[in-house]
């Protein structure tokens, strides 16, 4: 339920208004406030509420009753699209935002050498894997704690922000603490309890889509995120698991529009991910510009074949490199900024 105020409104006024709508209906209020609009969401159980009450009120312009269960995500509620800023370094709306850097962290001068040419071709956030959820328990799980520090250094280095994946609730001081950007893959997107406390944190979340998961789904996820306080959510399209085997996912191109119209949060495309072949990287990263995507998250390694993990799917530097000049040139037929 949204409340459409009238123009010219005090704002005492208004917060009196608000003050009375929590004590009688026991809802939280997300106000969002714009150039040419003043809404007051009420969040919470609306079922009880008498429409004809509230459209009585005689600050409210119109009422609107929303129908999805998703509520802070929905762009009904905040009509403009969400920036997050990260050390300066913003995602959404119009920008087109580039993060890279290897699947996992699997030493110190291999990932110092692989962010210092990401950055040099244009990337602006660094991603690394330090604690990595595996198919399998004998594969590689990461450098843990170790790998995190070796990508502060690389920060250091650089001056990029920095993103890894946070697989469970113990860990989340540490990344608070240690990275810009916390991450929560693909198969975490429903642990409702591991949303919740990253809520609780005023950390960027990347939230990615889950392997099988719709986008209202997903949508649900990252409202588990925001309700707790925490609206710096960023999402990753990086592809749904369907009958096709010959790609590793299915890219649903068709997630960015949706989501955008439906949602007011920053959406990116995971190509790497989706494809799951290095040569399917390029045509991929490309549909995401053109689709009207925030940004994308490439795996660069240099050298894939003898990487610790997802090898098949990573590109060289130097293939980044070209893959860079290119966005750049779409960017300026899309006027999409790549900053």
């Amino acid at each position: 339920m949204m409340l459409v105020i009238k123009e010219g409104i005090p704002q005492e006024e208004i917060e009196r208004i608000k003050t009375k709508l929590i004590k009688e209906y026991s809802v939280d209020i997300h106000e969002s406030i714009g150039k040419n609009y003043h809404l007051l969401g009420l969040v919470g159980d609306t079922a009880s509420i008498d429409p004809s009450v509230i459209q009585s009120i005689d600050i409210v312009d119109n009422l609107i009753i929303i129908q999805e269960p998703y509520k802070k995500a929905n762009r009904k509620f905040h009509p403009t699209d969400t920036v997050v800023d990260i050390l300066g370094q913003k995602i959404g709306h119009d920008t087109f935002t580039v993060i890279a850097g290897p699947c996992s962290i699997e030493g110190n001068e291999d990932y110092l050498s692989i962010s210092e040419k990401v950055k040099a071709s244009g990337a602006h956030i660094l991603r690394g894997g330090a604690f990595k959820p595996r198919t399998s328990p004998y594969s590689f799980q990461g450098m843990g704690e170790e790998g995190i520090e070796i990508m502060k250094e690389a920060r250091k280095k650089t001056g990029l922000p920095i993103v890894s994946e946070l697989m469970s609730i113990d860990k989340i001081d540490f990344f608070v603490e240690n990275v810009d950007i916390i991450q929560i893959g693909a198969r975490n997107m429903q642990n409702y309890n591991l949303l919740q406390e990253v809520g609780k944190t005023n950390k960027p979340i990347l939230l990615k889509r889950g392997l099988s998961a719709t986008i209202e789904e997903f949508l649900m996820s990252a409202e588990y995120i925001m309700a707790k306080g925490n609206e710096n959510v960023i999402l990753c399209e990086r592809g749904i698991r369907t009958f096709e085997k010959y790609t590793r996912n299915t890219l649903d191109i068709s997630a960015v529009p949706v989501i955008k119209k439906h949602s007011h949060l920053p959406i990116i495309i995971d190509p790497s991910h989706a494809g799951g072949k290095w040569w399917l990287v390029e045509p991929l990263a490309k549909a995401a510009m053109a689709v009207g995507a925030d940004g994308i998250m490439i795996e660069v390694h240099n050298d894939p074949q003898k990487a610790l993990c997802d090898g098949d799917q990573s590109i060289k530097p130097e293939r980044f490199d070209d893959l860079m000049s290119t966005l750049k040139n779409m960017s300026v037929l899309l006027d999409k900024k790549m900053q």
